[in-house]
């Protein structure tokens, strides 16, 4: 068994396991920033000048939104965020869907320290001025860790910071032209806020 299957195998035990005892659904919106670590190919070192690939999604605005379920042990749940960031000019877009269980370490009555794991997919897109558009998807694993706030008896408010590893890559190739090169995604590091209403 792969180390990806085993992966997915603790998750969805897990989230087995959560279900049985949650009782609280919860939707969240985020706002973060995002900063990712990009391969290049040689031959795309060469055709563009060394560009500095690291650079294209450093730091930039990422939106998201959650669903889930949680209960006073810990939480599961479903995100969408994505993000797009501009350098030198290639354009990149990272899109995440990805689900992942916390575990609560309670601090006080109304505040929670929490940690737990993360696995999904990353779809990248490089949409440069002058090349061809090119998509693809990969996976992505990683933890993530935070604390959370009680605001009232619905609401709370996080902060949190979350860590990937993927393997999603793109191509770029001048309109009319064959590739120059190839950028793969690595790992994207992202620290956000939260804002969480349970129901």
């Amino acid at each position: 068994m792969t180390q990806m299957k085993k992966l997915l195998l603790a998750f969805t035990v897990l989230g087995v396991s959560a279900m049985a005892h949650a009782d609280d659904n919860f939707a969240s919106l985020t706002l973060g920033q995002t900063s990712d670590k990009v391969k290049k190919s040689d031959a795309l070192d060469s055709a563009l000048n060394n560009p500095n690939a690291d650079g294209i999604i450093g730091k930039d605005t990422t939106y998201g939104v959650r669903l889930g379920r949680q209960n006073d042990q810990g939480r599961y749940y479903a995100t969408y965020d994505n993000v797009s960031g501009t350098h030198n000019g290639i354009k990149l877009r990272q899109e995440n869907l990805l689900g992942s269980y916390d575990v609560f370490y309670p601090v006080t009555a109304s505040t929670k320290l929490f940690g737990g794991g993360t696995a999904g997919l990353t779809k990248l897109t490089q949409d440069s001025p002058g090349y061809s558009r090119d998509t693809d998807i990969g996976y992505a694993v990683g933890l993530q860790g935070g604390v959370l706030q009680q605001i009232s008896q619905n609401t709370s408010v996080e902060l949190g910071y979350r860590y990937l590893r993927s393997n999603a890559s793109t191509e770029m190739s001048p309109h009319g032209g064959g590739k120059v090169g190839s950028l793969d995604l690595t790992s994207s590091a992202q620290t956000y806020l939260s804002a969480n209403y349970t129901f």
